[in-house]
């Protein structure tokens, strides 16, 4: 089913004050690096994919409590809708390129995931030294890269101990575990990688607030996925919705008043 005879439900306010929804206003607004349509996107699909763009946008600004800045990670990332995916994928990341591909019909509910990527590339060599052009910070943390000392990073750690570590932090968290049992089910090392691992708790992280939107985030407790314990379950993700409520509260305010 094409994306314009889609219905998505959200229950966040309005955000253009009549002004038509477009691709021209995203980029304005939030100040992306570039924004590409896909030249098999027709005008219709373009149109409602701004409407739905727009709106998961200002509503995944207003769950993080930060400014337009963050969301475009000052201006640095990239967006494509309908262009520069992969074959049977149905939205990713390329830290390469720091751009942000959803694919024309089949992306719906994974913007929060491909943000977070984006976000945990981003923030990488802001959070610690000596870390490559295309690593995670969740990756970094994991392998003990040397941390930059600030206030902003002791929380974003500690938000990456809650999703992979048990309390005490000397063993792996049952999230970590659940995935580790899949890959190994699976012949692969995908569900637990760092990136991925942070990616999902972030998605339940977004699903869990007040606000929803089901274009930005959906699928984090009633799928087959969650099933296998894929996503954070009862008291660690409570405690990992905490760590993430308290860093990008905090991170939000230092934007706000830079």
């Amino acid at each position: 089913m094409s994306i314009e005879a889609r219905t998505f439900y959200r229950n966040g306010p309005h955000h253009r004050d009549g002004e038509a929804p477009s691709f021209a206003l995203i980029r304005r607004q939030f100040d992306f690096r570039s924004i590409e349509i896909g030249r098999w996107v027709n005008p219709q699909e373009r149109d409602k994919a701004a409407e739905l763009f727009h709106d998961a946008l200002c509503d995944l600004m207003l769950i993080l409590q930060g400014p337009e800045t963050l969301v475009s990670l000052r201006g640095s990332l990239a967006l494509q809708y309908g262009s520069g995916g992969r074959p049977g994928v149905a939205a990713h990341y390329d830290p390469s390129q720091r751009s942000f591909a959803l694919a024309k019909n089949a992306g719906p509910g994974s913007i929060a995931h491909e943000w977070f990527h984006a976000f945990d590339h981003y923030i990488a060599s802001k959070c610690f030294r000596g870390v490559s052009a295309r690593q995670f910070a969740s990756t970094a943390w994991l392998a003990d890269a040397p941390l930059i000392h600030h206030p902003l990073n002791q929380r974003l750690t500690a938000c990456f101990k809650t999703i992979m570590l048990t309390p005490d932090g000397h063993k792996p968290s049952r999230l970590f575990q659940h995935a580790r049992q899949v890959d190994h089910q699976l012949g692969q090392y995908y569900y637990s990688q760092p990136e991925e691992l942070c990616a999902r708790a972030f998605e339940a992280f977004v699903q869990d607030a007040s606000l929803k939107n089901h274009f930005l985030v959906k699928g984090t407790r009633a799928t087959p996925e969650a099933e296998l314990g894929l996503y954070p379950q009862d008291e660690q993700r409570e405690h990992i919705n905490a760590a993430f409520s308290a860093y990008f509260s905090q991170l939000g305010q230092a934007l706000a008043h830079a």
